[in-house]
């Protein structure tokens, strides 16, 4: 893979992206487009400009890590790893067939280059800092990011985690919230509202970045600031639109769990070309 601190070029990676997601999620006629999309530039980004990683050697020890915690998100992981050479790209559209490394949730048995299988909701955070302590205790440099749905985070798992990341001073760890205000079958605030949210992890003695979570220039500024943080983990809240790119997908919880049929993906496809 080639590397870039590029906006543009960013950007291009991810409408590519976007195009993988759609297309996998009607060829399975099953998925979750809406979280994929909205995740996106928040997953390019990491994987082609701010981790460490290599593709052709994926257990690197001083790799640095990243945990999907929203793991029915995974057309969007699969899609940034198969553009950065770890998985194939034709195969893409076998997602949630039977016996394709493309499962439904994040499966390291059929995707060893994953860190962990991930998608049962509110584990991710615990996963994502037991990873960053070992580190420490291992003097290796890498650091853990993890991306976490809005509507995850009413996990009380999250806020456990939340309260050992403080309290073991893990500034390796990188918590992501993909704040996109639908969960499922409503919004956010609906069902259980979060807001003070920037508030909420102050309190728990994290540091809290809030950004655009599709200003590509905005993700980079915020994963370097974390990087420069020391003695506390960041928390960067990351206001994104659920089903971003996609017009008759943008802000509708219909589209959290739904397939577009083939019609309905011929006109996000030309949206995204």
């Amino acid at each position: 893979m080639t590397k870039t601190s590029n906006p543009a070029e960013l950007a291009e990676i991810s409408k590519r992206v976007r195009r993988h997601i759609i297309e996998m999620i009607t060829a399975a006629k099953s998925g979750h487009p809406g979280g994929s999309l909205s995740a996106t530039e928040l997953v390019v980004t990491l994987f082609f400009d701010i981790m460490k990683h290599d593709p052709a050697n994926p257990a690197w020890k001083e790799r640095d890590r990243f945990i999907l915690g929203k793991g029915h998100a995974c057309p969007v992981l699969y899609s940034t790893m198969a553009e950065a050479g770890y998985t194939p790209i034709d195969q893409l559209n076998t997602f949630r067939h039977l016996g394709s490394i493309y499962q439904g949730h994040p499966d390291v048995r059929f995707i060893p280059a994953l860190e962990a299988s991930t998608g049962s909701l509110g584990e991710g955070l615990s996963v994502g800092l037991g990873m960053a302590l070992a580190a420490r205790l291992d003097s290796n440099p890498s650091r853990t990011f993890v991306v976490l749905g809005d509507g995850e985070i009413q996990e009380g798992q999250i806020w456990e985690a939340a309260m050992f990341g403080a309290a073991h001073k893990l500034d390796n760890c990188v918590a992501i919230v993909d704040s996109n205000k639908i969960q499922l079958d409503g919004f956010v605030k609906d069902i259980m509202p979060l807001d003070p949210l920037v508030e909420k992890w102050k309190s728990f003695g994290w540091h809290v970045i809030d950004i655009d979570g599709h200003n590509i220039e905005a993700v980079q500024k915020a994963f370097h600031e974390a990087e420069s943080v020391k003695g506390k983990p960041t928390c960067i809240i990351a206001n994104t639109i659920k089903g971003k790119g996609v017009s008759f997908m943008e802000n509708n919880p219909k589209w959290h769990g739904t397939a577009p049929s083939k019609d309905e993906c011929a006109l996000a496809l030309k949206e995204l070309a």
